[in-house]
């Protein structure tokens, strides 16, 4: 039986428990039996890449090549036991993740469900495909918070989808775990961020064996109610923020409008935990600048040899 990640969580705070867990490198496969597999849809901040507008050399190659885009932040989970399929927010190239996730099937039949993180352009914009413009869904579970779930419910385009049954409504809860099959529970933890339209949760992923946390958005982890590093020592697997490497990205824009954990922050955060809690790290929800999506940067380098990952695209994980 599957124990909740909170209860450890609190006995580590509070019982000064130290809980030991393995992590592993990602694993390609074509068969799983009935395993639970996390995989990486995209790993851009919410404009992508090539970033619109932008003529620095991070884009222009992509525009002259017209290479295809690297896809927005978003993680897929598929229960083989149980034949079904999960997606975390609905980006901008949803229909190339969900491709990647169940290929060329109807997701009406094939798409259990779609947990949103927050309601910013590159987290939900995506669910405009299942609209009668284009897959004409049927009832398909998207599962939000509270102000979340009123802001779709009452607002132009997204309220459509729901009264023409594209997309069906779940309201979840603050730390209240969703059973999906005895083998894999999601439940929403709520972090601070830029919540204009509403709240902005990460997600807890606990399946048969090993448990994943997916933070993509956060202001400041000293602005979380949680501490990142004890939560590091009791998940297998930690995908975070790492929107920006260090301020001299954004030279040009207020940081106050668009606070994120600076990854240099974080590498000096988590310096202190043990090597095989360092290597559960996945940096994701990379800006279009960022260095670390160049594997020869000194950047690139300095994280991998610190023993953090940075996560990439088609990777997998066994839960």
């Amino acid at each position: 039986m599957i124990r909740s990640v909170f209860s450890k969580y609190f006995v580590v705070a509070f019982l000064g428990f130290t809980l030991s867990s393995c992590s592993e490198q990602f694993k390609k496969s074509n068969h799983y039996s009935d395993e639970v597999v996390l995989k990486v849809l995209g790993t851009i901040q919410d404009g992508g890449i090539p970033h619109t507008g932008c003529s620095k050399k991070c884009c222009r190659k992509y525009f002259e090549s017209k290479s295809v885009r690297i896809g927005v932040s978003s993680i897929g989970v598929s229960n083989f036991k149980y034949n079904s399929n999960y997606i975390i927010d609905a980006t901008p190239d949803l229909n190339f993740q969900l491709h990647t996730l169940i290929g060329n099937t109807n997701p009406s039949k094939n798409l259990n469900g779609i947990f949103l993180t927050h309601a910013h352009m590159g987290h939900y914009a995506g669910l405009l495909n299942f609209g009668r413009e284009a897959l004409n869904s049927k009832n398909i579970p998207v599962y939000l918070m509270p102000e979340f779930f009123d802001y779709v419910s009452n607002n132009g385009p997204w309220d459509q989808l729901v009264a023409l049954n594209n997309i069906k409504l779940i309201k979840i809860a603050n730390k209240e775990k969703i059973d999906l099959h005895s083998n894999l529970s999601f439940t929403p933890i709520l972090v601070p961020h830029r919540d204009e339209y509403s709240e902005t949760v990460g997600f807890i992923i606990e399946g048969n064996n090993k448990t994943a946390l997916y933070i993509p958005d956060i202001d400041k982890w000293a602005k979380w109610n949680f501490s990142i590093t004890e939560m590091i020592k009791i998940v297998d697997y930690a995908l975070l923020d790492g929107t920006f490497f260090d301020e001299k990205e954004i030279n040009n824009r207020d940081i106050s409008e668009i606070p994120h954990p600076f990854v240099i922050e974080s590498l000096e955060l988590l310096d202190s935990l043990e090597d095989i809690d360092k290597a559960k790290v996945y940096f994701i929800h990379l800006n279009h600048t960022n260095p670390l999506l160049n594997k020869n940067s000194e950047e690139y380098i300095r994280v991998i040899s610190n023993g953090f990952n940075v996560a990439e695209s088609g990777m997998e994980l066994i839960l």
